[in-house]
């Protein structure tokens, strides 16, 4: 309507002037409700045209879009393991900082499991000791097998030493029954020095190992008791949390609920623009906005980023062929757009719906050199009639109360 009455201001008036005072007719006389048509057909003629093309290149160049939203990112509450419930550490509407318990699993198993790790280390921290003991045990039956190896040793030399000095002073057989006593003592020796060999390696490596795989089991008993208290894992706000004592919740088939971050959809507005602006919408493109729950208020936004694919168009891999036709409504270009000014966006509330205009500005265009004077002047007419969209979205955000509080039947 806005269109039409300014491009009769430059069609139809102009004509009815002409009718007026060139020719001499006047309304009520030569100029009736029955010869308006006839009387003044070339003004409303251009007019209609001229309201056509106003229309189209508003749309087109400044195109607009009531499909814009706070789109807002919500992290599920869901715990790594399964359980059934035994606390529950915020309402049903609450706000939580990082690291905070929301609600806790219960934990008998896990405890079981944590003090069965800390009594094997308790018993391997035994062990040990008792292996030290053994050490020092080898060390004394080497040192008792040494004296006794030594002392057959030097009965044996003094017995040959006779027997070498006066031959048949010393029997044979004593001599012999030396000998195999000396051999005795050597293995009671050898089998001394492998015993605490043995014990050595024991305190070295094989219990320092045992221990070390009781404390990784400790530290495993301690993770999967952590896993039994379920934190926040980002500040926010938990909100529509129901889950009470005693309810069994599942990390495949049942979250917990449902968890806000702090300034989620402060940020960014998405809106989904028709496929016509694919080659309009560009990245730094100045656009306003109007949203439901901040009437009233125009937020001036840029545009900071044009998705290069639409949603409607996408498929996923299966066994049947795709049929164009299953695609009903066209899809959007998506714009991602952010405030101005800093906290152009602080008081509406995230997930709101808010209508969009976004401004083509040819102003590198106007002022580049090679630019010719028509299209200078068309680049001109195109960025001027943007001020008719921003008329328009002022006149939306005054009637936009009226519109949902009393003609939507509310």
């Amino acid at each position: 309507m806005l269109e039409l009455l300014l491009c009769s201001l430059l069609t139809i008036f102009p004509d009815y002037l002409y009718r007026r005072y060139r020719q001499g007719k006047r309304l009520g006389h030569e100029i009736t409700l029955y010869s308006v048509w006839f009387e003044l057909r070339f003004g409303i003629i251009a007019c209609l045209m001229l309201t056509v093309a106003l229309i189209t290149v508003i749309f087109y160049f400044h195109p607009s879009t009531t499909t814009a939203t706070l789109f807002f990112r919500t992290v599920p509450i869901v715990p790594e393991i399964n359980g059934r419930v035994s606390e529950v550490h915020v309402d049903f509407s609450a706000p939580v900082k990082k690291g905070d318990v929301i609600f806790k699993l219960d934990s008998t198993k896990q405890e079981a499991a944590l003090e069965t790790a800390r009594r094997k280390i308790a018993e391997v921290d035994a062990a040990l000791l008792a292996a030290q003991a053994d050490v020092l045990k080898a060390d004394g039956q080497i040192q008792q097998a040494k004296g006794d190896y030594q002392q057959a040793s030097d009965e044996l030399d003094v017995k040959r030493e006779l027997q070498k000095r006066s031959p048949g002073i010393v029997p044979q057989r004593d001599i012999e029954k030396l000998e195999v006593l000396l051999a005795g003592r050597q293995g009671a020796l050898d089998s001394a020095t492998a015993s605490k060999q043995s014990a050595s390696i024991r305190l070295t490596a094989l219990l320092p190992a045992e221990k070390a795989s009781a404390q990784a089991a400790l530290a495993e008993a301690q993770v999967d008791l952590d896993k039994t208290y379920i934190r926040a894992g980002v500040a926010g706000r938990v909100e529509q949390f129901t889950l009470r004592a005693g309810d069994v919740v599942n990390p495949v088939m049942r979250s917990a609920g449902i968890l806000i971050p702090d300034g989620a959809g402060e940020r960014t507005l998405s809106a989904g623009f028709g496929q016509i602006e694919a080659q309009v919408m560009k990245v730094g493109m100045v656009a306003e906005a109007v949203c439901i729950s901040k009437p009233w208020t125009v937020i001036p936004m840029v545009v900071t980023g044009v998705q290069n694919y639409i949603a409607a168009g996408q498929f996923r891999g299966g066994e049947q062929l795709l049929d164009a036709r299953q695609v009903l409504a066209p899809g959007t270009i998506l714009a991602f757009m952010e405030p101005i000014y800093k906290g152009g966006l602080e008081d509406v509330t995230p997930g709101s719906s808010c209508i969009v205009n976004a401004y083509t500005s040819n102003h590198e265009l106007i002022a580049a050199k090679e630019t010719g004077a028509f299209k200078r002047f068309v680049l001109h007419a195109v960025d001027a009639v943007g001020i008719v969209h921003a008329m328009l979205l002022r006149i939306q955000a005054l009637l936009l109360p009226v519109k949902t509080l009393v003609l939507s039947g509310h």
